[in-house]
């Protein structure tokens, strides 16, 4: 993939920027298991559960993609006092990256979407929702959380989800006044529509809808090129709005500005794995490139080049900033391999929705040899994906001593991701990886035969989790410090 130096020069920009989200917060719920039976109650699947994970959904998502690309922003939603309420705080004060201005409204519930999956596979989603009327008291405090919120920020984000925040003008002033805010101060507005009557997002500089949200809208034909842009041209001349951005799919995205010409965007995906949330992704990168300057095509080709990343992932994944810059860099396969440990806590969490089991080895690998291949090799088979982690220079050094290592963590990394065993490769500042087993809860955790069980570090927490330790065989005769002396002399 061949990109414009100026997507990376755009995305260096981003850094310093803040941005302010509105919107439908949700409680993203997932539960896991597995199913071996049919009901004898009836003919339905009985899923037996292993494991339930919670993360922000909805306008919690696009601030999500925000925080994983670096940008700070604020969050204003509304949520209620009841158990969901408080998980969604929980996990946005969890976030060091947002700054929450969440507004209780006791008249609702918090919305929550429960997921649940089987190998890889949605079986049924339950809704959790209340899309009435918002409280007088609740959007004074939404309207007074912008004011707050809107200071210092590049740009102003409105996610609606239709559950009644942004709804219609005249049932509710939230969505009228933060775009009549943001107008006033010159700060660039982008919204991901909901419903059919687009005229009340009147004032905003960029609307987001999907091709199928733009044939409801507009009651126009969308099939093609041509189509889309007449489409898009009509939202533009009827409800008083600057540009849309079409996101199509499998045909890419299409910018269709107030003024000048179309552009097209093929999509860039290698593989499409799960679309979900990909829409919030496309929102969240683009406000930051209008909040950083760029112009509306620039910041669209950005979320181009984020949408291809992120459905290439399971459930509502985000992208994070070192995945960014090596799709923009053109990054071999093998770089792309070397992750953050968030990078790598979303990965696995996308593997895991897959029904994918994970395996989980460490080291310093300083000099690979046979045995290192052997243990890898190993590895690999007992799993599905396979993590390796590796002692950071400083933490090797402490360890082995001030000599070694002899190749530097960048170097050992890229080695060890080239290798077809390995699927992904972290690096850990601790003197052991029990932080990342802690954060990952791999099914099976390896380490060499020469080790004890009771020695091997994070086997209780993988075995209190319901995964296992392996102790793999060793290659007799083979050993980096060996290696190392036999050079020195």
């Amino acid at each position: 993939m061949t990109i414009r130096p100026a997507l990376l020069d755009a995305l260096h920009l981003l850094d310093g920027i803040q941005i302010l989200c509105v919107g439908d917060v949700m409680l993203d719920r997932f539960v896991y298991g597995a199913v071996e039976r049919v009901s004898p109650e009836a003919p339905i699947p009985v899923l037996r559960a292993r494991e339930t994970r919670e993360m922000l959904g909805g306008a919690g998502n696009v601030v999500r993609n925000l925080a994983a690309l670096g940008i700070r922003s604020t969050l204003v939603g509304l949520i209620a006092d009841d158990a969901a309420g408080k998980s969604v705080r929980r996990l946005v004060d969890a976030e060091a990256m947002i700054d929450n201005a969440l507004v209780d409204d006791p008249s609702r519930r918090t919305t929550v979407k429960t997921r649940f999956v089987s190998g890889g596979q949605q079986l049924l989603r339950m809704d959790e929702e209340d899309a009435g009327a918002v409280a007088a008291a609740a959007q004074q405090g939404l309207i007074a959380a912008i004011d707050r919120g809107l200071a210092g920020s590049g740009a102003l984000v409105l996610s609606d989800y239709g559950k009644g925040l942004l709804g219609a003008p005249d049932a509710t002033p939230v969505l009228a006044h933060a775009i009549a805010v943001a107008n006033a101060a010159g700060t660039p507005v982008v919204v991901d529509p909901k419903g059919t009557d687009y005229t009340r997002y009147r004032g905003a500089d960029l609307l987001t809808p999907n091709r199928n949200e733009l044939r409801e809208a507009t009651r126009l034909p969308v099939d093609g090129d041509a189509a889309i842009v007449a489409a898009a041209r009509h939202l533009i001349e009827t409800c008083g709005v600057g540009g849309v951005l079409v996101t199509r799919g499998a045909d890419g995205m299409t910018l269709v500005p107030g003024s000048g010409d179309p552009v097209h965007l093929p999509a860039l995906a290698r593989e499409v794995f799960d679309v979900s949330g990909a829409g919030d992704t496309v929102v969240a990168v683009i406000a930051a490139g209008l909040a950083a300057g760029q112009d509306a095509a620039v910041a669209a080709e950005l979320a181009n080049v984020a949408a291809g990343i992120v459905v290439g992932k399971a459930g509502t994944a985000v992208v994070h900033h070192d995945e960014l810059a090596q799709a923009l860099s053109g990054a071999s396969e093998s770089r792309g391999k070397v992750l953050s440990r968030a990078a790598l806590a979303d990965r696995v969490a996308g593997w895991r929705q897959q029904g994918l089991t994970i395996g989980f080895t460490n080291g310093c690998f300083d000099l690979i040899h046979p045995g290192h291949i052997s243990l890898l090799d190993q590895s690999a088979a007992a799993c599905d994906r396979l993590v390796v982690a590796i002692n950071t220079d400083a933490s090797v050094a402490r360890l082995k001593g001030p000599s070694r290592p002899v190749q530097n963590e960048a170097s050992r990394a890229l080695v060890l991701a080239s290798l077809a065993s390995v699927d992904a490769v972290v690096t850990f500042d601790e003197d052991t990886p029990l932080a990342l087993i802690e954060l990952l809860h791999p099914d099976v955790l390896v380490k060499g035969a020469d080790y004890a069980r009771a020695e091997v570090v994070g086997g209780d927490v993988v075995e209190a989790h319901g995964g296992r330790v392996l102790l793999a065989r060793l290659e007799a005769g083979f050993s980096t410090t060996a290696t190392i002396a036999r050079i020195a002399q």
